[in-house]
């Protein structure tokens, strides 16, 4: 077996104290926060609101204060003895070529590649024997690697390819169209683009998705409310582009559009929230003027797969909680036309295409499975994959024969391999040359029992031989949230973890889609607590069986993840010795007021519906469960400047109200990356940087002194 670059390292714990304090820290001086006067009235109920003047994340003084905490932070970090070994062992073991799985556009195959330390992937292509050229290298977008490629489309022919770019991590977008042939660019840039794909149609156009911009001081985080699907024809000026939908006379919050692969139809999707679209047709072919109406409301989530002539394939959760597909036509397209071609199992489905074949993965216990079906419905084979674990891919054009699909684990390094659909024949195409052995490392799924008596999984990922002594440094992840699943995929981060004697486990709490849609509504709205109680279980088994103990325990999540590491933090503060909430949604009362967080309603409810939601929102929102007095857990919130999703206000607001009332020396420190946002798109050296600080922060505040 390959020796791993970090081999032989393990935990010291030096002699120091494992009790917490509850003793003020007053070694630690933090920027002053000034309180303003600010309050506002919930259904009789008066909220004060100190930080508001924080949200103004642009103005001079919100400025200086973040200038202010990063450097405390900064300092802070900086006497972490071995925050420098831990950056050069994750350094070393990201340095690995990584390539990802080839397409097909025209006369070329397409494909990512990243030399080791790259901070962006470069897309190459080839044609067939030939040698690869670069094509697009986001590395050459910015000087210091804050402008990122965020999406790519190519027309039928593959002459022309729209890609879009992110600038500071931005969610905002801009569209450059290209020649495929000379690379150079066509036209004008579009501007001012967000949450949008790049639909063509034909060579003539394509359609995107945008809302008006906000201008001034509240660019990056005003209300947007009113998305508009428009259509760009090649070679006119942005402002003369047609509103296909949208707009005041149909307002949704979310609208995508895109054409089916054989350019006959539009589908527009529109949606009040993260969860549940109409769904409306249109026929180009035939230059139908109007949608025909699929679905006329948001009850259920329903996509369109495939066309093939007048048939329509859909994947719907409508009477079928965990997903089904059906069969449908243009003429008659409503449900009560609908007709089963893969019917609803007790595992969670989805579907792709390619080769004229359907792919139905399914979820079991949060692993992947691939079924390949006729578009009749009837069974091909199950496809042997390696192990174990979550797969990507299972899609291509029509035409082709051969696919490319990845498979990954905790412990099993993202690898390609090559799928013949007539023979069923699966190939190694690219396996990585990295330093890491898997069989190392042991990773298993176990089932734990909630507050409720839920049965929610868990996978604990640990180097083999691990002695359950109570005392391993461990970090708890979650998300639990918006339908999403958290299903195995390896990480440099983990790996670097768990070499060094961590444990590393992921709890698939309720709210999330690995059950469908019973478990997303299991831990949504007023059952949100359940999300948390899964997240408390989970710290409360892996303490239990000893794998760790409160002392040695970290609690980490991103996004709705922050939120829930914040609620639980201030539900809990002795369970955990450290919190790493990141990008969260951590004031409840106003995420809806900030950019397009009011879609994010299905999922959370808002203070605004009743009394009954105002009350339960604000007995977890963690900006208003700091408690004076209180002992939490060390604490070091992360955000980005230029986050307009979960805009940074939510993070300074929470960090003002821990060093305001931490009642003993564990730190509570904010990390703000300047010129990024929410996570995508962020140059390699900024997040190894990044996770470097939080896995040495986390070893520091649980008593580590050294490693050896």
């Amino acid at each position: 077996m390959k020796k791993t670059v970090i081999a032989g390292l393990a935990f010291t714990f030096m002699a120091c104290s494992t009790q917490q304090t509850t003793q003020k820290d007053t070694s630690l001086k933090y920027p002053e926060t000034k309180k303003g006067n600010v309050a506002y009235t919930h259904f009789g109920t008066t909220v004060q609101d100190p930080y508001r003047w924080l949200e103004d994340d642009l103005a001079e003084d919100t400025k200086a204060w973040v200038k202010s905490q990063n450097e405390v932070t900064n300092a802070y970090l900086a006497q972490i003895p071995f925050r420098d070994k831990i950056k050069k062992e994750m350094t070393d073991l990201w340095n690995y070529e990584k390539i990802g799985s080839p397409f097909k556009e025209g006369d070329w195959t397409y494909f990512y590649k990243n030399d080791g330390l790259q901070q962006h992937s470069v897309l190459y292509r080839k044609k067939e024997n030939g040698e690869p050229e670069v094509f697009l290298d986001p590395n050459k977008f910015s000087k210091d690697g804050t402008t990122s490629l965020a999406g790519l489309s190519f027309t039928k022919d593959g002459s022309l390819a729209g890609y879009s770019i992110s600038e500071g991590g931005s969610d905002w977008r801009k569209i450059i169209i290209i020649d495929t042939k000379t690379k150079r660019q066509v036209e004008d840039t579009l501007v001012d683009v967000k949450f949008s794909g790049i639909s063509w149609k034909g060579n003539e156009g394509f359609f995107y998705s945008s809302y008006d911009k906000p201008k001034g001081a509240s660019e990056l985080s005003a209300k947007t409310s009113q998305h508009k699907l428009y259509y760009h024809k090649l070679g006119t000026p942005q402002s003369s582009d047609q509103l296909i939908f949208g707009g005041e006379k149909t307002p949704r919050r979310y609208v995508g559009g895109g054409v089916s692969e054989d350019g006959r139809y539009l589908i527009v999707s529109a949606a009040e929230s993260t969860t549940g679209s109409e769904l409306y047709i249109r026929d180009l072919k035939n230059n139908q003027k109007d949608f025909t109406v699929i679905l006329d409301n948001f009850d259920t989530t329903t996509n369109v797969v495939d066309t093939d002539g007048d048939n329509i394939y859909l994947l719907t959760n409508l009477n079928a909680p965990n997903n089904r597909l059906v069969r449908t036509t243009i003429q008659n397209p409503t449900p009560e036309n609908w007709v089963d071609v893969i019917p609803e199992t007790d595992k969670v489905l989805s579907v792709g295409t390619a080769g004229g074949f359907l792919f139905a993965k399914y979820m079991k216990d949060v692993n992947d499975q691939v079924l390949q079906y006729e578009y009749d419905g009837s069974l091909v084979r199950e496809i042997s994959l390696p192990g174990l674990g979550s797969v990507g891919g299972f899609g291509g054009k029509k035409e082709e024969k051969e696919l490319y699909y990845s498979f990954s684990n905790y412990i099993y390094p993202s690898t390609i391999f090559k799928y013949d659909v007539i023979s069923g024949d699966s190939k190694l195409y690219q396996k990585p040359q990295i330093n890491f052995t898997p069989e190392n490392y042991e990773s298993k799924q176990v089932f734990y029992t909630s507050k409720d008596g839920t049965k929610v999984p868990m996978t604990i990922v640990y180097k083999k031989g691990l002695e359950l002594n109570g005392k391993n440094p461990t970090i708890l992840y979650a998300y639990g949230g918006f339908n999403i699943s958290l299903t195995p995929g390896f990480s440099v981060v983990t790996a670097t973890w768990i070499e060094n004697g961590g444990v590393y486990a992921v709890a698939n709490l309720r709210g999330g889609g690995e059950y469908g849609k019973k478990w997303h509504d299991g831990g949504r709205q007023l059952n949100k607590k359940n999300v948390f109680n899964d997240f408390i279980a989970a710290a409360e088994y892996l303490q239990s069986k000893g794998y760790t103990s409160p002392q040695y325990t970290a609690i980490s999540g991103g996004s709705n993840g922050g939120l829930l590491v914040g609620a639980v933090q201030t539900m809990r503060p002795d369970l955990f010795k450290v919190a790493l909430p990141a990008v969260g949604v951590l004031d409840m009362l106003r995420y809806h007021t900030f950019t397009a967080g009011a879609g994010w309603a299905y999922d959370y409810g808002t203070a605004e519906d009743s009394k009954e939601m105002f009350e339960y929102i604000k007995s977890y929102s963690p900006v208003h469960n700091v408690k004076a007095g209180t002992c939490y857990p060390s604490t070091m919130v992360t955000t980005g400047d230029h986050d307009d999703r979960v805009v940074p206000a939510h993070s300074y607001k929470f960090a003002a109200e821990l060093q305001d009332k931490q009642a003993c020396s564990n730190p509570t420190l904010i990390r703000i990356e300047t010129k990024a946002g929410h996570g995508a798109g962020k140059p390699t050296e900024l997040i190894i940087e990044e996770n470097t600080d939080k896995l040495a922060f986390a070893l520091y505040e649980m008593g580590i002194r050294d490693l050896k």
